[in-house]
């Protein structure tokens, strides 16, 4: 994987990017003035991790960079501020001060949304397997900025875990955590969701284990969540039980 600056890199965004380049086992080659296209082709490398003023961008099958933005999180959360419910955090019941994991962060919208609703005394973990989608998001998480202090602080507080959710839970305490919420790519995949495509090649496509609803059910006190399809069967294999439907549909297991 090669990582690259700006082509005028300042001497600040040349150390960040080869910190980078260290951290991913990636191969830091300043930009100069070559295009991306050109540096893929002289390091016969497709997999390419910019990193300039807007943050940090991935390139690999998609002609598309992976980048961070909140996208609707930000919309549902500034809803959130104007004093209307958001349909997800009025399922799960979240307060201020709950804690909630998110087990398959992806880009981190909903766990935003969380981090939002439980304020400055609650905490949201987000847990992500694929190590440059961490990166990513991380990243993002640190730098992005919108025009209202509290989302900002929003963002900052999510807690990003470069890990595997059943090997997490499986080492937490009893009834430690108040939600966990799984969100994994869908089964039946929604094709007219343009923005997910440079995630679909990074993200992990296993199906959700029973062992990792067990250890949810086990470990949270007031609910687990699913995010799927709607005419998905994970619910019923899992068994959860479906609660809100539109386009998505979640289900819930209410832990005894």
């Amino acid at each position: 994987m090669i990582v690259t600056t700006p082509h005028k890199p300042t001497p600040e965004q040349a150390a960040y990017a080869a910190g980078l380049a260290e951290e991913l086992g990636g191969r830091f080659v300043p930009r100069k003035q070559d295009s991306l296209s050109l540096l893929k082709t002289k390091y016969n490398d497709n997999r390419l991790l910019v990193a300039d003023d807007r943050g940090l961008r991935y390139y690999e099958e998609s002609e598309e960079p992976l980048y961070f933005h909140p996208s609707m999180a930000y919309v549902r959360v500034k809803r959130m501020r104007k004093g209307e419910a958001d349909p997800l955090v009025s399922l799960t019941g979240c307060q201020p001060g709950d804690h909630v994991i998110d087990c398959t962060a992806g880009l981190g919208s909903d766990a935003l949304v969380f981090a939002f609703a439980v304020g400055e005394e609650g905490r949201v973990t987000a847990l992500e397997s694929e190590r440059m989608l961490y990166t990513v998001v991380r990243e993002g998480l640190k730098t992005y900025e919108t025009e209202h202090a509290d989302v900002n602080a929003a963002l900052r507080r999510i807690e990003m875990r470069h890990t595997n959710h059943i090997d997490y839970l499986s080492a937490l305490p009893d009834k430690s955590v108040d939600i966990v919420y799984f969100d994994p790519m869908f089964r039946k995949p929604m094709h007219d969701s343009s923005a997910l495509q440079p995630l679909r090649g990074l993200a992990n496509n296993e199906a959700l284990q029973e062992e990792s609803v067990r250890q949810a059910t086990r470990v949270a006190r007031k609910m687990v969540v699913l995010k799927e399809h709607q005419g998905s069967d994970e619910f019923q294999r899992l068994g959860f039980e479906r609660r809100h439907i539109n386009k998505i549909a979640y289900g819930v297991i209410l832990p005894t």
